[in-house]
C-alpha cells in the first residue's frame, strides 16, 4: 500500500506545446507496473484548453469545478460542469478545456499502451475554439 499525501508532489505547467493558455497540471498517480493508469487534477484559467490529442485506450474527464468545454474531431462543441463526466473512446481526436470566461477543473484518468497514454496533434484554432 502506498499513501501519496496532499502536497508531495509539485504543481508543473502545462507545456506550451501541448495548451493554449494557462494550465495547471497536479499528477495524481500513475500506478506502477504492469498496471497502466495514471491520473492528473488539471486546472485551465479561462481561455485555456488542449491542443487536438488522442489517447490509445481512451480517456475519462470527471469535471470538479468551473464551466469547460469539449469537442471531438467533426463534433460540435460541448458544454461541460462540475459533476459531468465524460468518456472519450480509444484513438477519438479531441480537445478539452476552460469556457471563454470561466476556468474549469478536471480530473483526468487514461491508460498507457506501450508506454504511451496520449497522442499529441496539432493546436485547436482560435476560430475552432470560438465555434458555435
Amino acid at each position: 500500500m502506498e499513501i501519496k499525501r496532499i502536497g508531495s508532489q509539485p504543481s508543473t505547467k502545462g507545456p506550451s506545446e501541448w495548451f493554449t493558455g494557462t494550465v495547471r497540471i497536479d499528477f495524481l498517480f500513475q500506478a506502477p507496473e504492469p498496471a497502466l493508469i495514471q491520473c492528473a487534477s488539471v486546472t485551465f484559467e479561462p481561455g485555456a484548453r488542449t491542443a487536438w490529442h488522442t489517447h490509445p485506450l481512451g480517456q475519462t474527464l470527471i469535471v470538479t469545478a468551473g464551466y469547460g468545454r469539449v469537442q471531438r474531431w467533426g463534433g460540435k462543441i460541448e458544454e461541460i460542469r462540475p459533476g459531468d463526466v465524460v468518456w472519450i473512446p480509444p484513438a477519438e481526436k479531441h480537445w478539452h478545456g476552460a469556457s471563454p470566461s470561466t476556468a474549469m477543473t478536471h480530473i483526468a484518468i487514461q491508460e498507457k499502451y506501450n508506454g504511451t497514454a496520449v497522442d499529441w496533434l496539432e493546436k485547436v484554432s482560435e476560430k475552432e475554439y470560438q465555434a458555435e
